[in-house]
């Protein structure tokens, strides 16, 4: 029997590809143990047990940033997390450690090392986070979801898709989608999402052209976010929801989407085969626009700057694409061209072979 210990979270992009991995353990090795490290804050608190993992938490413990009091206070905090962290490898008999980056990953990989345990890694973004970058020094298994990534050791595997989104077959589940959505199905469906927290900038924009979206005979499935302020525009075929929960079933229903470029919203299009509009979110370090990178070298998509995503960009070049739909087309093969649907056995075979090595 196997103890695997999961470590990450704090956002979508770490927590998605940890479940994945999870519940595939879980679904091919029935006398498996399966632990995930997480913090009290971020988004493992509520999701992994929901799924039905037992969530260790431990402090969040930043890097500091700038030299003050919290600065003064890391160390020793760092390194009781660390200690704490070990301490669980040992009685929980851990045989493997497998980080996908956030703030528990650092300390998880550095008890690993300290205890002798075996370590993994998932990178999701094309430009590496700090805890995975350490962690890489530390292990040669690591794991990338985007070809290029410059972390130590990087092997390309994809990302790890939820098992809904994985065996997703979007023309046998469109029927299914369009009524889940009240859709029309003689209009062609454009996706919109920020996330789910949204995205301020998108969301107006859209809103603000949405006569000309809907003039176009698109109708629109616009997921604002659960804490987006947005006003309904109230047109037909405009569809304004605030939270789904039904991802699955939105990119059954898509035939193009206007979306951020976060990790696993790129991978998730890829692997359909759904072309998009990317407006990478602007603050931070930047991932966001190298995730779209290989699918807007295939042809696959369009990026525009946040600051560029303003009305008359949709009114003017975004209808105008929509219209050919001989391009979307083609457009939607170059993005499948780059999409992987077999991350998530990629992933555990790179953790087994972690623990025969």
């Amino acid at each position: 029997m196997t103890t695997y210990l999961l470590a990450g979270g704090g956002t979508a992009g770490h927590v998605n590809p940890l479940l994945a991995v999870a519940d595939r353990i879980r679904s091919v090795e029935a006398d498996a143990t399966v632990l995930v490290l997480g913090t009290a804050e971020g988004l493992e608190a509520r999701l992994v047990p929901a799924r039905g993992y037992e969530l260790i938490v431990v402090p969040k413990v930043p890097f500091p940033r700038r030299p003050n009091r919290a600065a003064l206070d890391f160390l020793p905090q760092f390194n009781a997390a660390v200690r704490r962290v070990a301490t669980i490898i040992r009685s929980r008999k851990v045989d493997v450690v497998v980080g996908f980056g956030g703030y528990v990953s650092t300390p998880a990989y550095l008890a690993a090392r300290r205890v002798g345990v075996p370590i993994v890694i998932h990178e999701a973004n094309a430009k590496p986070g700090l805890a995975n970058k350490l962690g890489a020094r530390l292990t040669r298994h690591v794991g990338v979801a985007f070809a290029g990534t410059p972390i130590r050791h990087a092997r390309f595997v994809g990302m790890p898709l939820r098992p809904e989104i994985e065996h997703l077959d979007r023309a046998a589940t469109r029927s299914e989608a369009l009524a889940f959505f009240s859709l029309a199905p003689e209009r062609s469906v454009l996706l919109v999402t920020g996330g789910s927290l949204g995205a301020r900038k998108l969301n107006g924009t859209m809103v603000a052209a949405a006569r000309d979206l809907v003039a176009a005979g698109w109708q629109v499935l616009h997921i604002t976010g659960s804490t987006a302020e947005v006003t309904d525009p109230h047109l037909p075929n405009y569809h304004l929801v605030a939270y789904c929960d039904r991802m699955d079933l939105a990119l059954a229903a898509a035939d193009f989407a206007v979306t951020r470029a976060g990790s696993a919203t790129v991978s998730e299009l890829c692997a359909l085969g759904i072309a998009a509009v990317y407006v990478p979110y602007p603050v931070g370090n930047g991932e966001q626009r190298f995730n779209a990178a290989p699918v807007l070298a295939a042809g696959g998509g369009i990026l525009v700057h946040d600051k560029d995503f303003v009305p008359a960009f949709v009114q003017g070049e975004l209808v105008t694409l929509l219209g050919d739909r001989a391009r979307l087309a083609a457009m939607g093969r170059a993005a499948a061209s780059v999409g992987v649907l077999d991350g998530t056995a990629q992933m555990i075979d790179l953790i087994h072979e972690a623990l025969t090595t």
